[in-house]
């Protein structure tokens, strides 16, 4: 069995950003049109009136502020509000292959070795662009590496997921070292009509580079503790598109073929379910959760994060304890605890722990620990 040890990460931030008050104007200004186009039948009480949004509404809901997309016309296009990527030709790099390669150009170079040197390409995601072929050969290609690749999706908790067997991959003796990769357009999934959900994600892609400990130089990187998976079964989170539906992108159903969600339900169901999970796993692998000296959470709401800080270190944590990047970032699903593994990891001493963990639809979760070396 060999050790397995994170040994570098990358992230992609696309250029453009949009506030909370620039997609607060856009959605405001759908809201007034649908009211104004439907202002007889609201009277006659055959439509609920659509109900504006706020600054304020959205950072107390989840503690955004601002989120990175691909395209942000049409996003705040009144008419349109939905990100409009065209279509390559199948001979041109896919726009997901295109940011995972740029998040990996940035571990391979963190990394210091060749792309030749991986044997395995793992594209974890939640919205892959299409069935077929699978995102991670495509990068496999872009990137010369040799070997294998696949693609795997368990929502918000596919970096975990994806860690979890890179890990397995070393250990095993499959692989000497592994890249994965988690492009999210997440915009591409949302319903920006919707004032529940209209702020809730953006886009980013993430890489990690997980190696046998023997082929690191000493003192670098970050040693694999313990990882453990969960998943429980449930509707409260979940988006139904797919090849079987895809002719009907409105009428009828139309809003559960983009992200739909019983926020509430997800709040009181997942936050026990996580803080447990991590402070069991923690157990049985000797770390103290009371000791973690920084926790990566997934990156979904800061009410969530907080509530799962506090029962995990049995206090409240402090901001450097429970990092928050989610203000500027948005939920960026999968990406999310690897961005803020990737920005904030600084401070550490060796044999100093921190917690890498997810959350999300399904549902699902991964705990990963990791111990500076």
């Amino acid at each position: 069995m060999h050790q397995a040890v994170i040994a570098a990460t990358g992230l992609f931030t696309p250029e453009q950003s949009i506030s909370n008050t620039e997609l607060v104007e856009a959605f405001n200004a759908y809201v007034e049109r649908f009211n104004t186009t439907n202002a007889d039948a609201i009277a006659a009480g055959e439509v609920e009136a659509l109900a504006p949004s706020s600054p304020e509404f959205i950072e107390k809901a989840s503690g955004i502020k601002a989120r990175f997309v691909m395209d942000k016309a049409g996003i705040l296009d009144p008419e349109v509000m939905t990100p409009r990527i065209p279509e390559r030709p199948n001979e041109e790099l896919s726009v997901l292959a295109e940011m995972a390669v740029k998040a990996a150009k940035e571990a391979i170079a963190a990394w210091g070795k060749d792309a030749s040197q991986i044997d395995a390409v793992l594209c974890a995601a939640s919205n892959m662009q299409r069935a077929y072929p699978a995102m991670a050969i495509e990068v496999q290609q872009a990137l010369a590496i040799e070997g294998f690749a696949f693609d795997m999706n368990v929502a918000c908790s596919s970096a975990t997921f994806g860690i979890k067997t890179a890990a397995d991959f070393i250990a095993s003796g499959s692989a000497r070292a592994v890249l994965m990769v988690n492009p999210e357009i997440c915009s591409g999934h949302l319903n920006f009509r919707d004032r529940d959900s209209h702020f809730i994600f953006g886009d980013v892609a993430t890489a990690v580079i997980v190696e046998r400990a023997e082929d690191v130089p000493a003192g670098q990187g970050w040693e694999i503790l313990g990882t453990r998976l969960k998943t429980v079964f449930s509707n409260n989170i979940r988006n139904n598109f797919g090849f079987l539906n895809r002719a009907a992108p409105e009428g009828i159903g139309a809003k559960d073929k983009l992200f739909v969600q019983e926020g509430r339900k997800v709040f009181r169901e997942v936050v026990p379910m996580v803080s447990e999970m991590i402070v069991e796993h923690a157990g049985d692998i000797g770390v103290d959760p009371h000791g973690l000296k920084r926790m990566w959470l997934h990156q979904a709401n800061i009410n969530m994060n907080d509530m799962i800080g506090k029962r995990v270190l049995g206090r409240d944590p402090t901001p450097e304890e429970n990092v928050i990047i989610l203000d500027d970032y948005a939920n960026t699903s999968s990406a999310g605890s690897i961005i803020a593994f990737h920005l904030h990891n600084d401070g550490f001493g060796p044999g100093d722990t921190g917690l890498i963990c997810s959350f999300g639809a399904g549902y699902s979760a991964g705990t990963v620990f990791v111990r500076k070396r």
